[in-house]
């Protein structure tokens, strides 16, 4: 059964159409993460589906009922902010009861679901202290357990990890998947950060200037991304793109001059009225290999970052593009010193010149 159903919902701001027709359905129990660049319509969509924004037009569904015309307490959402938004003069456990007094809940119930949520959040000792004496990790674990106690149907959190150092993000997203999987319950997550999308999330929805780009699993977007938007959105650092033209079709098979950079053959992509037309070939930093290969080519790295783990560098194509390698460990590169880099055709990408990719046909 679907959690969520968004139809052909759109949002104006006068004569600025903010988001242009979505249509979503979201399963009970996934985690969901809507991401996109700053301006996308990601933060606009989720206080739509929180009541927060009204709608121009199209339908929320939350489970089998619209929703649209209902103010968010008859909902059965409940949000998680960027900003904690906690009372300094109250308690952890009074912060976290707040929703409940405000529906005069009795103390009984109140006690109870206090106490589920805090062993849950692992707060138990923590409920008698003020936010000022918490840590910034464990004030989010405050305002989660303040949603928590609601007992929503969905829950909704626009970016609550953004105003964390990185070492807390990290920590904060693990605690956020083991809450789901306890909870079991059905989460809309919002980010600008595709690294959380692509670690926490059941399913992602790319935005992009208020439309669905693609939606799938961050597997399926890494590996099948549907045109240049979503293969350079997803994946860290970002795809390369080197311009080049068909030569020919061969058995399925396409051939793409790029120029200075020589030739190379991408299996299975053979696409009628390719040939003689302008495309793009993607191709990944981590799946380039120092040395030669099928699909060789040759490039001066500017900047060389030596991180340890592994070794991140970055240079100028002929052409202008931008082009980065990634590579395990500490290999013997050096800026200014020209390196001869391959990588498998299987995994590059083609990309016509609409900016829709060329998939592998079966």
């Amino acid at each position: 059964m679907s959690a969520l159903t968004l139809s052909r919902l759109r949002k104006s701001f006068a004569e600025a159409e903010i988001i242009k027709g979505v249509d979503l359905e979201v399963n009970e129990g996934e985690f969901v993460v809507f991401v996109g660049p700053s301006g996308c319509g990601k933060s606009t969509l989720l206080r739509m589906i929180a009541g927060l924004e009204d709608v121009t037009d199209g339908e929320i569904i939350i489970a089998g009922n619209p929703v649209k015309d209902l103010p968010p307490v008859k909902r059965g959402i409940a949000m998680v902010f960027q900003s904690y938004a906690l009372y300094p003069h109250m308690t952890v456990f009074e912060n976290i009861a707040f929703p409940l007094r405000v529906e005069r809940l009795p103390n009984d119930q109140v006690k109870e679901r206090v106490g589920r949520a805090a062993k849950v959040l692992q707060l138990e000792s923590r409920l008698e202290h003020r936010p000022g004496m918490l840590s910034g990790g464990q004030r989010q674990r405050v305002a989660i357990g303040r949603a928590i106690v609601r007992e929503p149907k969905i829950f909704l959190f626009d970016e609550p990890l953004s105003n964390l150092d990185a070492a807390l993000r990290s920590e904060m997203r693990i605690e956020l998947m083991e809450l789901h999987k306890r909870l079991g319950s059905t989460m809309v997550y919002v980010t600008h950060d595709q690294v959380e999308a692509m670690t926490m999330a059941d399913k992602i929805v790319v935005l992009n200037s208020g439309k669905i780009e693609q939606v799938g699993s961050p597997l399926e977007l890494y590996h099948n991304p549907d045109n240049l938007f979503v293969a350079g959105f997803i994946g860290s650092p970002k795809m390369n793109f080197i311009n080049g033209k068909c030569t020919s079709i061969e058995g399925g098979n396409a051939t793409i001059d790029l120029g200075t950079l020589g030739s190379v053959t991408l299996p299975r992509r053979g696409k009628a009225g390719l040939v003689g037309k302008d495309v793009l070939v993607g191709v990944r930093p981590e799946h380039l290999s120092l040395g030669d290969g099928e699909f060789k080519l040759t490039f001066t790295p500017n900047i060389v970052e030596r991180l340890g783990i592994h070794t991140v560098a970055y240079a100028t194509l002929p052409a202008g593009e931008s082009f980065t390698g990634l590579f395990e460990g500490d290999p013997e590169i050096a800026e200014g010193q020209a390196v001869t880099v391959s990588a498998d055709p299987n995994q590059c990408h083609l990309f016509d010149d609409n900016g829709l990719a060329v998939k592998p046909s079966a």
